[in-house]
């Protein structure tokens, strides 16, 4: 498959459906949805960690590379479902949590024995903290260790330590974590926090250091890895940055995330809402930017991170569906690697909660208890229902039923659940589909060039491919003046065009040739 054929789907397994009633999503859980997502239209999924771990991070706190969670299920059920997949055309890539390990593995504890362990130098020790880097969870990045007397660095949870990339012995042994996978016939990896595994003591930068690149192509710029995919969260993301990690000619990434266009420059928790104008205006930059270099972004809104895009960029009350299907227009039908996150499909919202036990999420709960006095409890929970994790990690409402979770259930799962969606007039669901059926006809959408025409009064833009030319149009939450159209409809999210452009109106059509 190339590159410009992909359409991803995310599937964080603990939330996404649990087959045995422990309230946990499961393996043999996402075996079963697989008619699902083939009936959706995608060809690919990114699956969150599935290996053993405390959980103290939902998975990102990885115990063993090489086995699978109790919780999830077996090896045997792993290899089960990849052949699902597989056998459905749909190409698996796992996520790959190269920085830190859990402190509970085996590296780990041996490291912590003795000054003198051979597994001391997997990790960075050092007798007095050497700056002042702060966790992105909260606190110093230093934590003391009683049993040598030394600190040891984590840029996230204390019991998240981060592996020292500097050591050749450490990136042996993830080149064999990698190869273990790609043996069992796995398609890739998504990197996470992968430009924060070259640290840059000298110029006190937790990342993107000097060596990054080497160690990149190190992992991936083997024979056995020419042909998967691979896609980095890489935060420092700029133009010349991107062309570094994914011109082909440098056997690095295929791909890499870019959060630029989320608009998370002040932080997860503040809690007001980015202009849906200065999101696409971004987006239209990086289209751009990437287009003059010959590469392919990745396009996406949400993943296990995120809060749900219908509540961050549109509204989910009046205008969910029309938010919900806008905000799919962005993701499916500009150029580049759209990844869609479980529920995004179905227009899951935000859900909101009273109350701190509803939550989980380790970054929620370290703010919420390091600003408890210091602004009000209703501002404290306003911010992190706006902006928290759990709003990404709560079960996939499959119907509206009462749910066994090991997180709160999402609020709204009556109202808004798989089986209401596919009931619906205004299901989000068949929507997604036709816009992965447009993608898939038209190879303008999939191949074709983008050319900006408007981004302020609305967004609308181009993609063109062999004297083929079709115009997206998506207003944003105002009445609009409807510009002249003129060629065939292909997709409208509301049942007519009329004078005034409804709020988040989707108008996709293909242009008269002149």
């Amino acid at each position: 498959m190339q590159i410009e054929d992909f359409i991803f789907y995310q599937i964080y397994p603990r939330s996404f459906c649990d087959t045995n009633g422990d309230g946990i999503g499961d393996l043999k859980g996402i075996v079963s949805k697989i008619s699902y997502l083939k009936s959706l239209g995608i060809n690919a999924v990114w699956l969150s960690p599935c290996y053993p771990s405390p959980n103290k991070d939902n998975g990102y706190d990885i115990s063993d590379y090489r086995a699978i969670s109790p919780q999830l299920g077996t090896m045997d059920d792993f290899e089960e479902m990849l052949d699902h997949f597989h056998q459905n055309g749909i190409k698996l890539i796992l996520d790959f949590v190269a920085n830190h390990t859990s402190t509970e593995h085996k590296w780990f504890q041996e490291s912590r024995k003795s000054k003198d362990n051979p597994y001391r130098d997997y990790y960075i020790w050092r007798k007095t903290p050497p700056n002042d880097w702060q966790s992105l969870f909260g606190g110093v990045a230093w934590e003391y260790d009683e049993q040598t007397q030394e600190y040891y660095l984590h840029s996230f949870a204390k019991e998240q330590a981060d592996l020292n990339w500097d050591n050749p012995k450490v990136r042996e042994e993830m080149k064999g974590v990698v190869d273990f996978w790609l043996e069992k016939g796995v398609d890739g990896f998504r990197c996470d926090v992968l430009d924060m595994v070259a640290k840059d003591f000298k110029r006190g930068k937790n990342g993107n250091g000097e060596r990054l690149h080497e160690y990149i192509r190190e992992l991936f710029g083997r024979k056995n890895t020419e042909n998967i995919f691979t896609v980095g969260e890489c935060w420092s993301s700029s133009p010349k940055n991107v062309k570094l990690f994914c011109a082909p000619e440098r056997k690095e990434l295929t791909t890499v995330f870019n959060f630029d266009h989320l608009c998370v420059e002040n932080g997860r928790f503040t809690a007001q809402k980015p202009d849906l104008r200065t999101v696409c205006q971004r987006i239209a930059f990086w289209q751009e930017s990437t287009q003059e270099n010959g590469l392919f972004p990745t396009v996406f809104l949400e993943n296990h991170d995120q809060p749900r895009s219908v509540s961050r960029f549109g509204n989910d009350q009046k205008y969910r569906f029309e938010s919900a299907t806008a905000l799919g227009a962005l993701v499916l039908l500009h150029r580049g690697v759209p990844f869609i996150y479980q529920g995004e499909e179905i227009g899951m919202t935000n859900s909101y909660h009273k109350d701190i036990k509803d939550f989980d999420d380790i970054e929620t709960l370290n703010y919420y208890h390091e600003n408890q006095g210091k602004i009000s409890e209703n501002a404290l929970m306003r911010a992190i229902n706006f902006g928290g994790r759990d709003n990404a990690r709560r079960a996939v409402p499959w119907n509206g039923n009462e749910q066994k979770s090991w997180l709160t259930p999402y609020a709204h799962r009556k109202r808004v659940n798989v089986w209401q969606d596919m009931q619906s007039e205004k299901s989000v669901y068949k929507f997604y589909q036709k816009l992965i059926a447009l993608r898939k006809t038209y190879p303008c959408f999939s191949r074709g060039e983008y050319r900006l025409i408007e981004s302020g009064e609305y967004y609308r833009f181009e993609r063109i491919y062999q004297g083929e030319t079709c115009e997206v149009l998506l207003n944003f939450n105002r009445n609009k003046k409807t510009p002249q159209i003129s060629g065939e409809i292909l997709l409208n999210n509301y049942e007519k065009i009329e004078e005034q452009l409804q709020p988040y109106q989707l108008i996709v059509y293909k242009k008269v040739s002149k």
